[in-house]
């Protein structure tokens, strides 16, 4: 059984359409990454979620339960085992508080009072390999990828079984990027997390993730294992987004593939295939509506998927 299981989710804000009917599934200690440019909807698949933003329609298991439309008195005892991670690591922390008091506020908040707060604060720093006297800093006194690590410390604290990350990386230098992602692997890896990362840095999910979903207005059109999508993606929104992406090896030979225009407006979505037209290889049957077809694991959303 999956860990996390998000079926045909909907969301609307107002007559926005944001998102269409999202399902995927992460299973216990995989990471899995949502892609898409900015627009696409993948911050509020998990803020709904985590129930931080509305979802009018589908369903939300996790550990088998159902938790979409639960009221916050009974959302509240499972958020220990689903922590977020913010984009803006230090807008997301209260100026007034000392680090100590920010990573160990998740005890108070569930009413955890027999714990020693200042021993959990030096632990958990030390398992982001932040020294304990950081403890004693307030966040304007630290640097972007320290801010990281304290939003990781923060999200570790419960000791959850899912964490959702959105942007972990944006802003960072690429060598921070590396260090902050190494430890994500790392928690992984030793406490048997799951992980849900947004991000429109493919490096990042290459790095880090098992398996990828490629969101557009809202919808998923392509989704399978990392390796499978970086070597024999199908959905021609894919091959932009890749053929766009930086190549580590100076010397592989790179065929750009340009993208036409901006996405459409949600509120007046193209009719058939809603990417036909940006896509520079529609063709005449991309005015029909694409299913989700899901092969061998691989599912894609198009009608005349790339070889």
């Amino acid at each position: 059984m999956s860990l996390l299981s998000v079926k045909g989710l909907k969301t609307n804000y107002g007559p926005v359409n944001v998102l269409a009917g999202i399902d995927f599934e992460v299973a216990a200690g995989e990471t899995y990454a949502l892609v898409g440019e900015s627009g696409s909807g993948k911050t509020t698949v998990i803020r709904a979620i985590a129930g931080l933003a509305p979802a009018q329609e589908g369903s939300v298991l996790f550990d088998g339960q159902e938790i979409r439309g639960l009221p916050e008195r009974a959302l509240r005892p499972l958020r220990k085992d689903i922590a977020m991670m913010f984009q803006d690591p230090v807008g997301s922390l209260s100026p007034r508080l000392t680090i100590g008091s920010l990573i160990t506020e998740p005890y108070r908040i569930q009413g955890m009072r027999d714990r020693d707060l200042d021993a959990e604060a030096k632990r958990l720093l030390e398992m982001v390999n932040l020294p304990a006297h950081f403890a004693s800093r307030y966040p304007y006194q630290l640097s972007g990828g320290q801010a990281r690590r304290v939003g990781v410390a923060r999200a570790l604290a419960l000791e959850p079984k899912l964490i959702l990350a959105d942007e972990p990386t944006a802003g960072l230098d690429v060598s921070v990027q590396g260090e902050l992602l190494n430890l994500l692997n790392d928690l992984r890896e030793r406490l048997g997390l799951a992980m849900v990362i947004i991000t429109h840095n493919l490096n990042v999910v290459r790095h880090v993730a098992d398996r990828m979903g490629i969101m557009y207005l809202g919808r998923l059109v392509e989704e399978g294992t990392t390796e499978e999508i970086f070597h024999k993606s199908r959905h021609p929104y894919t091959r932009c987004l890749l053929s766009a992406n930086p190549e580590p090896d100076p010397d592989a030979r790179l065929e750009r593939i340009a993208l036409k225009g901006e996405p459409p407006s949600l509120i007046r979505r193209p009719k058939g295939c809603e990417f036909r037209e940006r896509c520079p290889m529609a063709q005449e049957i991309c005015t029909q509506t694409p299913q989700w077809d899901i092969q061998k694991g691989h599912g894609i959303r198009c009608l005349a998927p790339l070889s």
